[in-house]
C-alpha cells in the first residue's frame, strides 16, 4: 500500500500539493501563535525610572488589602492617600524631604500624554539640562524631549507659558517641569516623598503610619502605572490566546475540509482498485499511509515556517505600542511540538471519515457512477452538525435565561462562532443546493446556456462547492461576528449614554478636572441647574473571598435626579443621602433598605444602605454615592440644565466663559453623546485585525488550493464542453461565474452565521434594557467578500486556461 500511495501522490501531485500548503501553513499559524503565548507568559523585573537616583522613596497607602480566609485581597485604591502631615514632619528631621507631584498637562500641538511635575524631583531620574535653564517663574517650564523648542511658548489649560529650557527624553514619560510652587498650586496633593536619609532611619520613623518605604528596585512601585508591562503582557497573553484559539480552529477546519474533499476526488480510483481486488482494509490503509506522509512533510515544513514568522509578529507587536519594547519571541520549545502532532493528527482525522467511504465503495459503483454527488451527508456528518447545532442553540437561550450579560464579554463572543461555523459547515451539502439554485435564479434566466449551466454545475458538485465555501464561510462569519459584535456593543453603550443624559448641556474639563473656584462659577451662571459629579470607585468583598472594584460616581441626589435618568428598578435617586448608595443589580446584595459594607476610593471602610438599584445594562452602570463618601475624587463633568424661561445660548455663552481659563468645553446633549462614543480597546482592536488577517491569509491560500484541485478535476469536462461547440473565452468565463457564484454561497452562509450570533448579543442587551441596533460590519464583510472572489476567480480561470492549451479531443479522452 505504501508503494501504490507514493506512486498516487506522483500523479495526482496537485491534489497533494494543495493538502501539503494548506497543512503547512495550518501548522505555521499554530506554531507562531504558541511562540508569542509562550514569550508572553513571563516579564523581566522593570528597573525604576522616576526615581532611579532617588535614594529612598515614601508613599502614601496606594493598595487596599482585605483579609479573607483564602489570604489578603488586594485592590489599587482610586485615590492613594498622602503622607500624613506628621510623618513628613518627622521625615523632615532625618534629611531633606523633596515633594514629589504628578498631573496631566494639556497643550496645543504637544504629546497627548503630558505629565507635569516639580523641578526639583528631575534630578531623581536623572533628568539633566540639555539647553537652556530651569524655571523660576510660573509661568516657566522645561520639557523633555525635543517636542519644543527653548523660547516657545504653550497655551495649557492652566494658561500661557514658555519653555525656557530642555532635558534629554528618557522614553518613559513627556514630562513639563515646574517651578516647585506652581506644581503645589496645580496639585495641592503629594502622596509621594523623596527623602535623602537612611533607609533603616526612616522605615523606623514611619513605622506604624501606614506609608510604605521604597529602595533599590522596589522604587519602580513608585513611577506611574509600574506594573504595566505585566498587564501588557497580560493582554498580549489574551490577545495571542485568542488567535491562536482562532488559528488553530481555522487550520483544522479548512484542513480537515481540504483533506476530506481531496479524498472525496478519488471515488472513481477507488473503485477501478477494488476492481482490481483491494480489500476496504487496504485502500483505508493507503489513504492513511498518504494522510502519514503528507502530514509529517507539512507539518515539519510548518514549524520551520512558524520559527521564521514569528520574530516578525513579535516585531509588529511592539511597533503597534501592544507590547514592550524588550518583546521578543524567546526559545521554547513546546510550541514546535503541539503545533507538529496537532497538524499529523489533524491531516489523519481529515480523512478518517472519507477514507471509511472509500474502504465501502463497491468495486463498480464508483466507475459508474455520474459527475453528480450523492450521499454526500452521511450519518456521523448528521449527527455532529445537528449536535453541534443544538448545543449552540442551547446553551444560547440558557445563557439569556440565566446570566445575559455573559454574551457581551469577550472571551464568549469570540468563542460562539466556531460553534455556530462547525455545524452550518456540516450542514452545508444540505444547504448548498437550495441556496445556489435560489442564488443562480435569475442568472439561469437570462439568454443563453451560461447561467443554466453554472447553476447545474454548482448545485450537481455539492462536495466541490461546500469544500470552496468552506474557507469563505469562516472569513465572513468571523469578520461579522466579531467585528459586529464590538460595534453592536460600542452602539449600545452609546444608546444607553444617550438615554441617560437629559441635561441641555455637559460642561468636560480640560485636564484631569475642574478646581472648587471653576465649580462655583458654574453654579454662579444665571438660569442654569448644575449638576457636579466625581470619578470615584468603591471596592465590595462578595462571597466572603472576592474584592470586587466598582466605579463610582459622586453626586448631590437631587441635581442627579434632574439632570441623568438612571436606569432605577427599585428605590428612588432622590433617597441618596452621605449614608446610602445606588448599585446595580449586578451586585450580591442589592435589595433597597440592606446596608452593605464596603470601603471607598481612599480604603476607607463603611456601612451604607441600598438607596436605589439600577438595571445592569451594558456594565457601564456602576454605582453612585455623595461627594461626602468620594474625598479627593475629582469633577469631572458638569451637567447642566436650563431653567424656564432662560435662554440657551445665552446660558450657553455664560459657562464658556466660566470655564475658559481652565480649558473646560461646553458641549450640547448630542455632541457629549458623539465626544463619548466608546471605541474599541486598541489592545482589542488589533487583536481582532490579527485574527482576521490569519483567517483571510489561510482562507485565500486554502480557497486557491481547493479551486486548483477541483479545476484540474474538471479538465475532461470542460473538454466536452469545448467539443460541444463552446469558445475557450466562454469557458473560461463559465468558470469565473462558478467560482463566484460558490463565494456567493459562502458568504451567504458565513452573513447567515454572523447575523445568528448578533441576534443573541442583540437579545441580550434588550434582556438588560438597553435596545439597540444590530451593527453588521457591511465594509469589513463585503472587502472579505471581495478578496475571496477575486483570488477565487484567478485560481479556477487560470488553471483552466492552463488546461486549455492541449487539444479538447485529446482531454476528452484521458484517463483519470
Amino acid at each position: 500500500m505504501l508503494s501504490v500511495a507514493l506512486r498516487t501522490l506522483r500523479t495526482r501531485w496537485v491534489t497533494f500539493v494543495g493538502s501539503f500548503v494548506a497543512l503547512s501553513l495550518g501548522v505555521a499559524l499554530i506554531a507562531v501563535m504558541g511562540l508569542a503565548l509562550a514569550s508572553s507568559l513571563n516579564a523581566p523585573e522593570r528597573q525604576p525610572e522616576r526615581f532611579a537616583a532617588a535614594p529612598v522613596v515614601v508613599q502614601g497607602k496606594d493598595t487596599l488589602s482585605v483579609p479573607t480566609s483564602i489570604g489578603n485581597r488586594e485592590q489599587e485604591l482610586e485615590q492613594p492617600n498622602p503622607v500624613p502631615a506628621k510623618t513628613v514632619t518627622a521625615l523632615k528631621e532625618l534629611g531633606t524631604v523633596t515633594e514629589d507631584r504628578s498631573f496631566a498637562v494639556r497643550a496645543e500641538g504637544a504629546p497627548g500624554d503630558l505629565v507635569g511635575h516639580p523641578w526639583s524631583t528631575a534630578a531623581f531620574a536623572p533628568y539633566k539640562l540639555s539647553e537652556g535653564r530651569a524655571p523660576e517663574a510660573d509661568g516657566e517650564v522645561v520639557v523633555s524631549g525635543d517636542w519644543a523648542a527653548v523660547g516657545k511658548e504653550l497655551r495649557t489649560a492652566a494658561g500661557t507659558v514658555t519653555v525656557v529650557g530642555t532635558v534629554g527624553g528618557l522614553g518613559f514619560e513627556d514630562a513639563v517641569f515646574y517651578t516647585d510652587a506652581r506644581a503645589a498650586q496645580l496639585a495641592p496633593v503629594s502622596t509621594q516623598l523623596v527623602v535623602d536619609a537612611d533607609a533603616s532611619a526612616v522605615r523606623s520613623a514611619v513605622d506604624g503610619s501606614g506609608v510604605e518605604v521604597l529602595t533599590g528596585t522596589d522604587r519602580r512601585y513608585a513611577d506611574a502605572d509600574p506594573d504595566r508591562d505585566s498587564e501588557a503582557l497580560t493582554a498580549l497573553n489574551a490577545m495571542f490566546g485568542t488567535a491562536g484559539g482562532v488559528s488553530g480552529f481555522v487550520s483544522v477546519f479548512v484542513v480537515a475540509s481540504t483533506f476530506a474533499f481531496a479524498v472525496a476526488q478519488r471515488r472513481r480510483e477507488f473503485g477501478l482498485l477494488r476492481t482490481a481486488g483491494a480489500t476496504p482494509g487496504q485502500i483505508r490503509r493507503m489513504v492513511f499511509a498518504e494522510a502519514l506522509l503528507v502530514g509529517v512533510l507539512a507539518s515539519a515544513a510548518g514549524c520551520v515556517l512558524g520559527a521564521y514568522a514569528a520574530p516578525h509578529l513579535a516585531e509588529w507587536v511592539v511597533d503597534g505600542g501592544l507590547a514592550p519594547e524588550w518583546f521578543a519571541i524567546g526559545d521554547q520549545t513546546w510550541p514546535y511540538h503541539m503545533a507538529f502532532w496537532t497538524g499529523l493528527l489533524v491531516a489523519l482525522c481529515g480523512v478518517v471519515a472519507a477514507s471509511w467511504r472509500a474502504g465501502k465503495t463497491g468495486p463498480t459503483q464508483a466507475l459508474r457512477e455520474a459527475s453528480v454527488d450523492s450521499r454526500t451527508m452521511t450519518w456521523g456528518r448528521w449527527l455532529f452538525g445537528a449536535g453541534l447545532l443544538v448545543t449552540a442553540a442551547v446553551t444560547l437561550v440558557l445563557a439569556l435565561v440565566t446570566e445575559p450579560g455573559d454574551l457581551l464579554h469577550r472571551k464568549t463572543y469570540v468563542s460562539r462562532p466556531m460553534l455556530l461555523i462547525t455545524a452550518i459547515a456540516l450542514l452545508s451539502p444540505v444547504l448548498v443546493r437550495p441556496l445556489t439554485r435560489l442564488i443562480a435564479w435569475l442568472p439561469a434566466q437570462l439568454p443563453g446556456a451560461g447561467g443554466m449551466l453554472v447553476r447545474e454545475n454548482a448545485a450537481a458538485g455539492v462536495r466541490r462547492t461546500a469544500a470552496i465555501a468552506a474557507p469563505v464561510l469562516v472569513t465572513v462569519a468571523l469578520a461579522g461576528s466579531l467585528l459586529g459584535a464590538t460595534a453592536t456593543l460600542n452602539e449600545a453603550k452609546a444608546t444607553e449614554t444617550r438615554e441617560q443624559t437629559v441635561a441641555d448641556f455637559v460642561v468636560a474639563p480640560g485636564g484631569d478636572g475642574f478646581d472648587a473656584a471653576a465649580v462655583e462659577r458654574l453654579r454662579e451662571v444665571p438660569g442654569a441647574e448644575v449638576s457636579v459629579t466625581s470619578s470615584s470607585a468603591v471596592y465590595v468583598l462578595e462571597e466572603g473571598v472576592a474584592l470586587i472594584r466598582s466605579d463610582a460616581r459622586a453626586a448631590e441626589a437631587k441635581a442627579l435626579a434632574d439632570t441623568v435618568k438612571l436606569p432605577v428598578t427599585a428605590g428612588r435617586v432622590t433617597d441618596l443621602d452621605d449614608d446610602s448608595i445606588i448599585v446595580n443589580e449586578e451586585w450580591e446584595k442589592h435589595t433597597v433598605g440592606d446596608r452593605v459594607s464596603v470601603w471607598l476610593g481612599d480604603g476607607t471602610k463603611k456601612s451604607l444602605r441600598i438607596a436605589a438599584v439600577m438595571s445592569i445594562g451594558t456594565g457601564n452602570n456602576g454605582v453612585y454615592v455623595t461627594p461626602a463618601n468620594a474625598p479627593r475624587a475629582p469633577v469631572d463633568r458638569v451637567d447642566v440644565k436650563i431653567a424656564d424661561g432662560a435662554d440657551a445660548a445665552a446660558v450657553a455663552s455664560a459657562l464658556a466663559t466660566a470655564v475658559k481659563g481652565d480649558g473646560g468645553e461646553v458641549l450640547t446633549k448630542d455632541q457629549w453623546v458623539q465626544a463619548s462614543y466608546p471605541e474599541t480597546n486598541e489592545t482589542t482592536r488589533l487583536g481582532f485585525l490579527l485574527v482576521l488577517g490569519i483567517a483571510l491569509l489561510y482562507t485565500g491560500i486554502s480557497l486557491a488550493n481547493t479551486l486548483v484541485m477541483a479545476t484540474s478535476d474538471r479538465v475532461r469536462d470542460l473538454a466536452v464542453l469545448r467539443l460541444a461547440g463552446a469558445t475557450t473565452w466562454q469557458v473560461l468565463r463559465l468558470v469565473a461565474w462558478e467560482a463566484l457564484m460558490v463565494v456567493v454561497v459562502g458568504g451567504v452562509l458565513g452573513l447567515l452565521v454572523a447575523a445568528l450570533n448578533l441576534l443573541g448579543m442583540w437579545s441580550a442587551l434588550g434582556l438588560l434594557s438597553v435596545w439597540t441596533s444590530i451593527e453588521i460590519p457591511w465594509a469589513a464583510v463585503g472587502s472579505a467578500v471581495g478578496a475571496c472572489a477575486v483570488l477565487a476567480v484567478v485560481s479556477a480561470v487560470a488553471p483552466a486556461g492552463l488546461s486549455m492549451r492541449r487539444r479538447a479531443v485529446e482531454l476528452a479522452g484521458m484517463r483519470e
